[in-house]
């Protein structure tokens, strides 16, 4: 038997381009046992997904060519294996699951069908894999996994999908499951039903896992070791312990640092008219109640953090609010004057007033318009805030505001990396000077460094300008940095508002107490205790 399941030896991987070669891995080595969690931890371009793909034998050549090193499983060398050898291995000894898993389960084919293919692609009998594809579908806890195995991937949800993607990866009972960002998007309480039937599979299986993320309270939960990789390079490892009490390189003490939830909570102050008052809003598609009599005010300056699992209204309201969807009921009064009642012609003058920036800036910036033109197009809609001559100005002005600089000016988004994409989206709301930005989701895909900075930006302009957000967010940790109230949704209803020291030091509803009990805490002691007290719970 060879000492270690997995061995990557001084692998190097590069893509050439037509601006020259990439380096994307650089001389990595680590290695994975049995039963052993290791995360690989970094963020966006730092090398850990392609060092991943490698394994697996998904990096499209060309353009990227892998230059040096070893991949052994079991001893064997992955990377001299024949073409037919490599195959039998993927998905029978290694399994992948990824990010986002509708990505990758096919639209056409039902949930179930797409597991059988798994098992009967790897000469499993039809009637066989079967019986196992609904075994596994009720091992990982999907609802009336009968009826589940006829449908499709676009009627579960996140958390559902993601689980139906750990069922297939296990089809074949592998030694060696690789997650690559496998919670990223999914609520609070989702993410830790995930990790936990992870880890539990783990025991039942005795398999390696090798989790790749950029989340450090993911790393805390689930693993045992930890590899830290910038830019390519294998920059620290060793237990997810001594890593975070005791980091050497100055990259891991960065990460550690922006880590969200450890700083000073905000002091709400309680004066002033609201700015924004909101009374019995409600919403209802077909049969179902999405809001169900929402209230809240917000005055300037403030920060109102909405948060609550997929499905409690969080999205409709914002929405809902902004005239993007009409309301069935209700009042949203903005300095006096009720949203809902305004024309199209009143809403129109209204619109400078009030931005939002989506959670996605991929989707929600134009790919075919540069940097420039994406921000002063609020100017060619709003042609009477600012003169054409000082365009040019004005952008430039906003861009170095967000932390970008005035050469990004002539690019597009596809050459820029997702924080900066972001802080674009948020150059282009500032364009009109508002006085409210709703934030969906705007920070949850952030890399955690990234994510700090965005943060820390959006909170210089609230007291620099008096900006008002709406902050929506299933980061718990985020919210405690950044709002002065948080207002808890579920199933369409407020379950609790408060000041964010209220509701972080002493929540009053049990639905409350669950999203905080869930929430990842960076810590891995602080960690193991959570996890001790849901044990304890259970």
């Amino acid at each position: 038997m060879a000492e270690h399941l997995l061995e990557v030896r001084n692998l190097s991987v590069e893509f050439h381009t037509a601006a020259g070669v990439v380096h994307a891995v650089r001389n990595i080595s680590y290695h994975l046992d049995r039963g052993e969690t290791l995360a690989i931890l970094g963020e966006s371009g730092s090398g850990k997904s392609v060092s991943s793909a490698a394994i697996m034998n998904l990096i499209d050549m060309p353009p990227g060519r892998i230059s040096a090193g070893q991949i052994l499983l079991d001893g064997k060398d992955l990377l001299t294996m024949s073409p037919q050898a490599r195959r039998e291995a993927n998905g029978r000894r290694i399994a992948m699951i990824f990010q986002d898993p509708l990505s990758h389960l096919n639209p056409v084919y039902t949930v179930g069908w797409q597991i059988r293919e798994a098992m009967t692609t790897h000469g499993m009998p039809a009637g066989q894999a079967k019986s196992e594809a609904l075994r596994l579908l009720t091992r990982v806890g999907i609802p009336d996994p009968g009826g589940a195995m006829g449908k499709y991937p676009h009627e579960f949800s996140g958390g559902q999908r993601q689980r139906v993607m750990i069922a297939m990866a296990l089809a074949l009972r592998p030694d060696l499951l690789i997650a690559d960002e496998p919670t990223t998007a999914l609520d609070v309480t989702v993410q830790a039903e995930v990790l936990a039937l992870l880890k539990e599979l783990q025991r039942e299986t005795g398999m390696g896992v090798l989790i790749i993320t950029h989340d450090l309270g993911v790393v805390a939960e689930i693993a045992d070791r930890v590899v830290v990789m910038e830019k390519g390079e294998l920059v620290e490892t060793g237990t997810v312990r001594d890593v975070y009490k005791n980091p050497t390189h100055p990259y891991t003490k960065k990460l550690i640092g922006a880590a969200p939830g450890k700083g000073e909570m905000h002091v709400a102050q309680l004066s002033g008219e609201p700015l924004l008052s909101v009374r019995d809003v409600r919403k209802r598609y077909g049969s179902f109640d999405a809001l169900k009599g929402v209230s809240f005010d917000l005055r300037a300056g403030e920060t109102m953090a909405i948060v609550g699992e997929s499905g409690s209204g969080k999205s409709t309201l914002a929405r809902v609010l902004l005239r993007l969807d009409e309301p069935d009921a209700g009042t949203a009064h903005w300095k006096g004057r009720d949203l809902f009642m305004l024309s199209p012609s009143e809403l129109y003058k209204l619109r400078r007033d009030l931005q939002m920036v989506f959670q996605d800036p991929t989707q929600s910036l134009n790919p075919r318009m540069t940097v420039f033109q994406l921000v002063s197009e609020a100017w060619a809609i709003h042609p009477d805030i600012l003169p054409k001559r000082r365009w040019r100005e004005r952008v430039a002005e906003l861009l170095v505001q967000v932390g970008l600089s005035v050469e990004h000016m002539g690019r597009y988004p596809h050459q820029f990396s997702g924080g900066q994409r972001q802080r674009i989206a948020i150059a282009r709301a500032l364009a009109l000077e508002p006085q409210l930005i709703v934030c969906d989701e705007a920070v949850s895909a952030l890399d955690v460094s990234v994510q700090a900075q965005v943060i820390a930006l959006l909170d210089k302009l609230r007291r620099d300008i008096g900006i008002s957000f709406i902050f929506i967010a299933h980061d718990l940790p985020v919210v405690r940095d950044f709002a002065d109230y948080v207002m808890v949704m579920q199933k369409g209803e407020v379950v609790e508002l408060g000041t964010v020291r209220e509701i972080f030091e002493t929540p009053r509803e049990a639905y409350t107490k669950a999203l905080l009990a869930a929430s990842l805490d960076p810590d891995p002691d602080v960690q193991a205790e959570h996890r001790a007290a849901r044990l304890k719970r259970a």
